[in-house]
């Protein structure tokens, strides 16, 4: 179960929230854990000064194989994945939903599906508390899919991948 820690607000201080496809794609592709374990001892640290979180439907979607990344995820991220179950978070949730459903370009598939995924939550938290989303999804125009950089902008909530978050960031893995 996800920590009921509310996230800090500032307005001086830039956060992310990290999708699911962050960590599944820096483990299986780029950052294995047996190649540059740094890079993950780095997104503790920036847990840890409170620079970057995720989600507790994220942290579902990590448990659901059983890999190394379920292991860290539970024993070394586990308190930075916090809930969406706060009034924030539902009532821009529910704002993302009026969008989503309103929308006559996606199928009602689509608007289906990302309703139940952790996408949509993602999107709502960041909205919520002003964070900015990090994913590696790219915008899509097709109507069987809402993708969340569709979202964030239909949001105005900011978006950019993990190696942009870096960047901002001033982050030198193994430097």
């Amino acid at each position: 179960m996800a920590h009921s820690v509310q996230p800090v607000q500032s307005t001086k201080t830039i956060r992310f929230v990290l999708d699911a496809n962050v960590f599944i794609n820096a483990h299986r592709l780029y950052y294995a854990f047996d190649i540059v374990p740094c890079f993950w001892r780095v997104l503790v640290e920036l847990a840890r000064k409170g620079l970057i979180a995720s989600i507790d439907r994220v942290k579902d979607e990590l448990q659901k194989n059983d890999d190394p990344l379920k292991k860290w995820a539970l024993s070394e991220f586990d308190h930075w994945f916090l809930s969406t179950n706060t009034e924030e978070v539902l009532d821009s949730y529910g704002q993302l939903m009026v969008w989503s459903f309103g929308n006559p370009h996606y199928e009602d598939v689509a608007k289906h599906q990302f309703a139940d995924e952790a996408d949509s939550w993602l999107v709502a938290f960041a909205k919520a508390y002003n964070y900015i989303v990090v994913t590696h999804e790219q915008p899509s125009n097709s109507p069987k899919e809402i993708k969340i950089p569709n979202a964030c902008k239909a949001m105005g909530v900011q978006y950019m991948n993990t190696f942009e978050m870096l960047r901002m960031l001033n982050v030198k893995v193994c430097a």
